[in-house]
């Protein structure tokens, strides 16, 4: 099935690249857009969080090796023309430091009111993310307890009023003050995407990025479970030498 959908990969003059929303032949799975940044920056944050572990955790040991070397896997695949792209990408960055906030969590640094371009930094690398605002749905707002004193009362009734009033005419504008050209990022061509597939042997490589989200989370969950914790209730004698040979 994977054979028959790269055949269908749109041709280009020198290499064959896939098509970004196509089906991948599997229910719901489309293809990615730009799966080799996506994985870079899930496998950079994994191994950030990974620190957090003590070295003598056997999960962080066992994590961090398959981790590092499905990144180099990944690294290895160079799209064409991303060296020219990613020269040109961080002196765009360099030159608009307004529009380009840096932090190194995309989600603590994410705008409530409007999107926004960030920096994100991890594993000493820089990556560019887009931050979108969450949908607001004004059914689940809650009531803040002012009275509606209905159309009459119009006007500013009080000091505070004024001070809000006043933030009007001293508030920076938030929308940039031009447009920056900004070009996507290079793809990967089919034959790449196919030897990351079977180097890795983890499915399509979409397959491959949800796995990693996964993985990402699951950090999370057991450094709150502390692993590497002995247990509080102490295995029984032998109960894991059933399998050993006599």
């Amino acid at each position: 099935m994977r054979e028959t959908f790269r055949l269908f990969a749109a041709v280009k003059p020198t290499a064959r690249y896939l098509v970004a929303g196509s089906p991948t032949g599997l229910t719901g799975v489309y293809t990615h857009s730009s799966p080799r940044s996506t994985l870079l920056y899930l496998y950079s944050r994994t191994l950030e969080k990974l620190q957090a572990f003590p070295e003598s955790s056997l999960y962080r040991q066992s994590i961090e090796a398959l981790t590092k070397h499905r990144l180099s896997i990944v690294e290895s695949a160079s799209p064409p023309g991303y060296e020219e792209w990613a020269a040109q990408a961080r002196q765009i960055a360099r030159e608009n430091p307004r529009q380009f906030h840096v932090t190194t969590s995309a989600s603590s640094a994410r705008p409530a009111e409007r999107a926004a371009v960030l920096q994100v930094e991890s594993g000493g690398r820089l990556f560019v993310h887009r931050s979108d605002p969450d949908p607001e749905d004004a059914r689940l707002e809650e009531w803040d307890g002012e009275r509606d004193e209905g159309p009459n009362a119009e006007g500013l009734r009080g000091e505070e009023d004024r001070r809000e009033h006043e933030l009007l005419f001293d508030r920076q504008p938030t929308t940039p003050d031009k447009k920056i050209a900004w070009e996507r990022e290079p793809q990967l061509t089919a034959d790449q995407v196919e030897e990351i597939e079977n180097k890795i042997g983890g499915g399509l490589i979409e397959e491959v990025v949800q796995r990693a989200e996964s993985e990402l989370r699951l950090v999370d969950i057991m450094y709150e479970s502390k692993v590497w914790e002995d247990l509080e209730e102490k295995p029984a004698e032998g109960q894991w030498t059933y399998f050993e040979r006599h």
